[in-house]
């Protein structure tokens, strides 16, 4: 079996892999452009997800599994995968610890006027005037409730929030007091004090956000988003800020990335821009090399896969 990768991939991991599975053929490459002559005699993918087009797909004649150490997905080309009947499975789950800590953080830094503090101090000024509010007791609205969603919650019981879910589904999830579908979201989205968006860039989730969302928040709402950039609409988000229909926003994630260096985001004082970091950790490719692990090893017993089987048709 030959295992190709369009990634830079830990020395550790590589010398793990190649220990465990001797009758393993590792080709280890480190982008699509280095991989591309490999692709043909490729049994089994590994990619971050974001470089696959479909005549990459259409060279690789072999191709059974592509295994994609990222949760995001929105960018597969998925029609050629599934033509090709290619299975496909992703690192879901691996992000909730880092991206459940951002959520806690970035609200803390909104609330303990992070960014204010920081100012006062480079210009040393002594201002103890600052308005700062406390979290604990809050109510916390997450719309996306998987592991990442349930993990936010988790960490926001430690500061005694209520935790309201919204899920397409809206089948109760560990750590929530209550779970609604996405049809009852404007039941609740008037309770929340901090609205936090964790959802897949699908049709059904473009622009899940907009002027009537924000507009159905307290004025006193922090807004957080590190879902996918496509699931808010970032001309109503902006109008939603200036003219004070929420508090403050936290954005880790655009339509467009790069965010333009002249989006207006950038200069809103009520807004937080942060580049797509909020599942960043050291710890990030051995949990999804796990993932991997737990599934090749069934694989290669009998060509089972086991552990985060994407759905072609959902996207995720």
């Amino acid at each position: 079996m030959n295992v190709l990768t369009t990634c830079k991939v830990k020395s550790s991991i590589k010398e793990h892999f190649e220990t465990q599975f001797p009758d393993v053929h590792f080709n280890w490459q480190e982008s699509i452009g280095e991989a591309t002559p490999y692709l043909h005699e490729a049994d089994v993918l590994i990619t971050y997800g974001e470089d696959l087009a479909a005549d990459d797909i259409e060279k690789a004649k072999r191709l059974s599994w592509i295994m994609v150490i990222s949760a995001g997905l929105d960018k597969m080309p998925f029609d050629q995968i599934e033509k090709q009947n290619i299975t496909v499975t992703n690192a879901r789950g691996i992000h909730a610890i880092p991206m459940a800590e951002y959520v806690i953080a970035m609200i803390l830094q909104v609330s303990r006027q992070a960014k204010t503090l920081i100012e006062k101090e480079r210009s040393h000024d002594w201002d103890r005037s600052v308005k700062m509010t406390e979290i604990t007791g809050g109510v916390m609205l997450i719309v996306g409730t998987g592991a990442i969603g349930q993990e936010v919650a988790r960490l926001a019981k430690a500061f005694q929030m209520k935790t309201i879910g919204v899920s397409q589904s809206g089948s109760a999830k560990d750590h929530f007091d209550e779970c609604y579908p996405n049809e009852s979201l404007y039941d609740v989205l008037g309770e929340a004090d901090y609205v936090v968006g964790i959802l897949p860039a699908t049709d059904e989730t473009h622009h899940y956000f907009d002027g009537k969302a924000f507009r159905a928040m307290k004025d006193s709402a922090i807004f957080v988003n590190i879902g996918r950039g496509q699931t808010v609409n970032e001309a109503d988000i902006i109008d939603a800020l200036q003219d004070g229909m929420i508090d403050h926003a936290v954005l880790d994630v655009f339509e467009e990335e790069p965010l333009s260096s002249d989006s207006s985001l950038w200069d809103i004082d009520n807004c937080t821009v942060t580049p797509h970091l909020s599942g960043i950790s050291r710890h990030y490719q051995p949990r999804a090399f796990d993932i991997f692990e737990t599934n090749l090893r069934p694989y290669l017993k009998n060509g089972e896969l086991i552990e985060n089987v994407i759905d072609p048709n959902r996207g995720y």
